[in-house]
């Protein structure tokens, strides 16, 4: 029985794996609560993905469950080839989430669209090479910005994507902000469609949900990408 950790600043997600099927998944886990589930499911292995937590903290946290704990670093071995210039520099989410993709949709292209405080373009071929993408700034990032940079504009959450033309103007920041991204989002994988032909387009991410059904292209809605990564990551490691 495996554990997959996604460990942020503020809260936690789990996946609870089971001969390579995803069991539970928990959302919004404060620490203690985290660890309070831990303590609860007693996993074999546990893989973790964080910026916050060292692997030494984590052990000592949990060395009570199990011996088997690991975290994601940019030299932990993983199933895929990374053709990227600064791989110490490559975010543990983004090779989680490209892994994940393969998991589902092995031999496959991918482009793994990844919805979070920044949105982050990953491509991953069906020889699984990691190719590199993009990083841009998510959705309340770019609210944040406008009200950050101008004395007038307040502060927006994101909603459902409105019409183009905003006729006031809470909706004309909505619109540059929600159509702004689709219109980014649509160009980006028709783009990379130029690249690599065929390619499923996967998105992950708390924003997902505003985009996928909007967008030109097929597309796959996975919250637990990163999760589904972790574990195969596990399963690479342990065997």
């Amino acid at each position: 029985m495996n554990l997959s950790i996604d460990l942020g600043n503020t809260y936690a997600k789990t996946g609870f794996f089971q001969d390579g099927k995803l069991l539970e998944t928990n959302w919004k886990l404060t620490y203690q609560e985290l660890v309070n589930y831990v303590q609860k499911v007693q996993p074999q292995r546990i893989m973790v993905s964080s910026v916050s937590y060292s692997e030494e903290q984590l052990r000592d946290e949990f060395s009570n469950i199990t011996s088997e704990i690991y975290l994601l670093k940019n030299i932990t071995p993983v199933p895929l080839t990374k053709l990227y210039d600064t791989p110490e520099t490559l975010g543990a989410d983004r090779v989680a989430a490209a892994i994940g993709a393969k998991v589902l949709y092995p031999q496959s292209h991918c482009v793994v669209i990844d919805m979070g405080t920044c949105i982050t373009y990953d491509l991953v071929d069906a020889d699984d090479n990691f190719h590199g993408g993009i990083i841009s700034p998510g959705v309340r990032m770019r609210f944040k910005a406008m009200n950050t940079f101008t004395k007038r504009l307040p502060l927006l959450e994101p909603e459902e994507i409105p019409d183009l033309i905003g006729k006031s103007t809470k909706h004309a920041m909505q619109s540059g902000v929600m159509n702004g991204l689709l219109a980014e989002i649509n160009g980006l994988i028709e783009q990379y469609q130029g690249v690599l032909t065929n390619i499923n387009v996967i998105f992950c991410g708390g924003d997902a949900t505003y985009f996928a059904n909007r967008i030109k292209y097929p597309n796959f809605v996975v919250p637990e990408l990163v999760l589904i990564g972790l574990n195969r990551i596990l399963e690479y490691n342990v065997k």
